[in-house]
């Protein structure tokens, strides 16, 4: 199976019920989007919603970051990388059996024909991203949760910032607009700019979101109240018959229903659902970690990125979020409580007003592909089934269009994006 968008054998008539499973900011925005069109549309998790990436990711709405994570040379920095216990990137060696073919596949994605090749399907994707996410927050009577106050990345000199000159380059090629700043500049931006950086570059049109969980609440409550119906279960099978698709639960009233079409949209969690229909989807659990200082939010004006460190600094409405780092380690292994106290280390040295503040710990699974270009549409082999999984670290960036795109591609498409039409009631 490739990482390509299948658009082919789509049906164009709006079905008349559908099911999405999984109720991240990716599945909520896909069922909000397919009620749009008045399909009856069940939501099932087994969790709270919004509360595995959703809630703990950074806020970022980054339609630059076309980038994949795989670029050219990665392979001579990640030897140093991993002899830094508290670096950017730790592998769990007990899953490092499992996570070797991933392991390959990701090398071989920083191939630069396929770099160029995915980040222009990211782009693609992301195009307009922060203005649907501003007219959704508005839609639903939130727009105090959407900031657009642009992205500062910080780098210790210019000289550093060449080792992220293949990303820069092609935003440049995508034309977003940067403006490379001195300290000075910094410092007019971020008066509270932590000490060692000398170098900024500030992307204008890039937005935060300052509460993943409550905006990926208040998308399901526009769900629910427009009829939408949520399930709180686990799913563990989903199976095709002649009368539909069937979603096992282990509830006989819930299994006992069929539904013409169903949106696999359960993250990290997607490839063990697939697998049984003869699907090997290459998603590999990138674990992030934050920690969360209450009160401090004032330490930052908009999202900040220690690009030296690969953390992203937010002002959100809880407090001050430190969060980043990558760490593959598999699904079933508890939190590394090293790996948050090492953010939480950097954070208290980038800001030394942060000291008497305590700071809450989370970790979370950031379902990525090897070439960082997640897998949306019908597959065609399959009728019924859709995907809307692999979006990495850019699941709220991405949510948005994906949810457009199944939407569309189900139903056909229609005057408005869902973004644009009223949700609150």
């Amino acid at each position: 199976m490739t990482e390509t968008a299948n658009k082919q054998g789509a049906p164009v008539q709006a079905p008349k019920q559908v099911v999405v499973v999984g109720a991240g900011v990716v599945g909520v925005a896909t069922a909000l989007a397919l009620q749009s069109y008045g399909v009856a549309v069940t939501l099932i998790d087994r969790g709270e919603p919004g509360m595995e990436c959703s809630y703990g990711n950074s806020g970022a709405i980054s339609p630059g970051s076309v980038a994949p994570l795989a670029l050219p040379g990665i392979l001579k920095t990640v030897p140093g990388m991993l002899m830094d216990q508290d670096g950017p990137l730790s592998i769990g060696w007990k899953h490092l059996p499992k996570a070797a073919s991933w392991l390959v596949a990701f090398a071989q994605s920083a191939e630069p024909k396929r770099v160029a090749a995915a980040a222009e399907r990211l782009n693609d994707l992301y195009q307009g991203a922060v203005d649907a996410h501003a007219a959704l927050a508005q839609n639903l009577g939130v727009s105090e949760l959407f900031m657009r106050r642009g992205h500062l990345h910080l780098y210790p000199d210019a000289g550093y910032a060449q080792k992220d000159a293949t990303g820069w380059q092609l935003r440049a090629k995508y034309g977003y607009q940067v403006e490379e700043l001195d300290r000075a500049g910094i410092e007019a931006l971020e008066p509270h700019a932590p000490q060692g950086y000398a170098h900024g570059r500030y992307l204008a049109d890039h937005g935060t979101i300052l509460n993943p969980l409550r905006y990926v609440q208040s998308m399901l409550h526009a769900f629910v109240q427009r009829g939408g119906k949520l399930v709180r279960a686990e799913v563990k099978a989903i199976r095709p018959d002649d009368k539909g698709w069937a979603v096992r639960t282990g509830d006989a009233a819930l299994d006992a229903q069929r539904w013409p079409h169903v949106v696999v949209a359960a993250g990290a969690w997607a490839p063990a659902l697939l697998k049984p229909l003869g699907m090997l989807l290459p998603i590999e659990s990138q674990r992030g970690y934050h920690a969360q200082f209450a009160g401090a939010q004032h330490l930052v004006e908009r999202t900040v990125v220690l690009a030296d460190k690969k953390v992203f600094i937010a002002p959100m409405e809880g407090g001050l979020r430190v969060g980043g780092t990558v760490e593959i380690a598999g699904l079933a292994a508890p939190p590394n409580p090293r790996r948050a106290a090492g953010i939480e280390r950097i954070a208290r040295e980038a800001f030394p007003a942060l000291a008497g503040l305590e700071a809450q710990h989370w970790m979370g699974h950031r379902p990525c592909l090897p070439g960082s270009v997640p897998v949306l549409g019908h597959i065609d082999a399959i009728q019924g089934l859709w995907l809307a999984v692999g979006h990495g670290h850019l699941g709220l960036t991405g949510s948005l269009p994906t949810a457009q795109r199944i939407a569309t591609g189900m139903c056909g498409p229609q005057a408005l994006p869902f973004w644009q039409l009223r949700t609150a009631g």
